[in-house]
């Protein structure tokens, strides 16, 4: 497998430490808000890089980390922490809020079938083993005690700025613009480990240290929570582009300096989504999530299928009209699965041929436009229907767009549709007449036509209740 690695900047043959034993860790969410979709467009690029890993027989552990206390609002160890920002917001203590959040952020992944991580940390609950850490960090001589804060100095390091040749004063005081420098660093750019009292009094989470009552910076969390369950040596380190700095530079400026040696051999990083106006971003106010699209009738398999066909290394576009081109592909998809029948045995010639594009797409630096290809060229070979079926669930397993369940559903509707009797009462047939006639307008974009026939109906006593499975109604004066 040939995987892009941004330390290297260039596609290298992905080798695990340990023969056979991938050991990965995410980034997990900063949990005080709901996750919007680019935020879980890269989970879903990093979980199809962890079904791959396991479909290709290694076997993998994944530990993810819960951000409840330490970030910023700014890169460069200022700002007001995001827990305590949605606290305040939402008129709870922080724990409500994380815990509600990460419930939130957990329903979304089993929407999207991204699978929860083998271990699942929260930041809260390893404030030992970052004291420990940093101790041992102070003790060596790349930290030290300024304004009541502990910092990590970058001058002690051969190289700090590891993912770009950057020049450091273009990175003065963090990638935003508009912050102010941070007066107790010696140099511009150490960070933060451990903040405490005589900076964020009005901070809600705090603890004992050797340094005083306080909490952990954001950066020292994943080393941390990754070195707690997968040792010294990661194999693969995931997040989105905009964690290579300075979250994943830092990461690897403490935990190396720590432990001595190169921390972790692959790095894997997942571009925006954007929009018309540019990257989506809580901070802006405007952020989609899974529920809207839920809401505005999206199976958020169509969304997964709509990032699946653009490669992870480039920045994705959503608009309302990219995500009705993916709906209606999808929906093409699964009828063509739909009609394929169970029969005859498994041509094993063709199975291989097959299945050897797909892999030669994933292991192509996990190229999820042409693995979807690959979908197509099944459902064109010229052989039988059993066959392409097995190869469909075999794909499935790692591209997890529930391709046979949902073919399945489409035929007992099907089928059920068919059966249904036709109603004697000719003011009931007309309703559905209507409300079918209302779902073609839909399908061929004309709303306006659509909203007539509500109106029509309604005028009629008969209101419309549109669901993600479908169109019924309510006839006023019955229960």
């Amino acid at each position: 497998m040939q995987l892009y690695n941004s330390l290297s900047r260039t596609k290298e043959e992905f080798v695990p430490h340990e023969a056979g034993k991938v050991s990965m860790y995410t980034c997990g969410p900063t949990v005080y808000h709901f996750a919007h979709i680019g935020n879980l467009r890269t989970y879903i690029m990093e979980d199809i890089l962890d079904r791959y890993l396991r479909y290709s027989g290694y076997e993998v552990t994944r530990v993810m980390n819960i951000t409840d206390v330490g970030h910023l609002t700014s890169d460069a160890d200022t700002g007001e922490d995001k827990m305590l920002k949605g606290a305040k917001r939402e008129k709870k203590t922080v724990m409500e809020i994380a815990k509600f959040y990460t419930d939130c952020f957990f329903v979304d992944c089993k929407a999207l079938n991204i699978r929860r991580p083998e271990v699942v940390e929260p930041a809260t609950s390893c404030i030992d083993e970052f004291i420990r850490v940093i101790e041992s960090l102070m003790e060596k001589g790349y930290a030290y005690e300024a304004g009541g804060n502990i910092y990590f100095d970058t001058s002690k390091l051969k190289q700090y700025y590891m993912f770009h040749n950057f020049e450091e004063e273009d990175l003065a005081v963090g990638v935003r613009e508009g912050v102010e420098a941070d007066g107790n660093k010696r140099n511009k750019a150490d960070f933060v480990l451990w903040f405490t009292k005589s900076k964020f009094d009005d901070q809600e989470l705090k603890w004992n240290s050797p340094w005083g009552v306080g909490y952990p910076g954001w950066h020292i969390e994943c080393s941390c929570i990754s070195m707690k369950h997968l040792g010294g040596h990661l194999d693969i380190h995931c997040g989105g582009i905009d964690n290579a700095f300075p979250h994943h530079t830092n990461e690897i400026a403490q935990s190396e300096a720590y432990l001595g040696h190169k921390w972790c051999n692959y790095w894997f990083h997942v571009l925006h989504l954007n929009t018309n106006s540019g990257k989506m971003s809580k901070s802006k106010g405007e952020f989609l999530t899974v529920s809207l699209l839920t809401e505005k009738g999206y199976d958020p398999m169509v969304y997964r299928f709509f990032c699946l066909q653009s490669h992870y290394r480039k920045s994705l576009v959503f608009s309302w009209e990219n995500m009705e081109n993916a709906k209606v592909a999808y929906q093409k998809l699964i009828a063509r699965i739909a009609a394929l029948k169970e029969d005859g045995e498994i041509d094993r010639a063709v199975f291989d041929a097959q299945k050897e594009n797909f892999v030669k797409a994933l292991d192509n630096d996990l190229n999820t436009s042409l693995a979807v290809t690959a979908l197509y060229d099944v459902l064109k070979a010229k052989t039988n229907d059993a066959t392409k079926l097995a190869l469909l669930r075999d794909f499935d397993t790692v591209l997890c767009l529930n391709l046979l369940e949902n073919a399945a559903k489409q035929n007992t509707e099907s089928s059920a549709e068919a059966e249904k009797p036709v109603s004697d009462d000719p003011f009931i047939r007309e309703i559905e007449a209507m409300i079918e006639a209302r779902k073609e307008a839909k399908k061929a974009k004309n709303y306006a036509e659509a909203d007539r026939i509500r109106a029509v109906l309604s005028e009629k006593g008969v209101t419309l209740i549109d669901t993600k499975d479908g169109t019924t109604y309510r006839i006023e004066g019955q229960a």
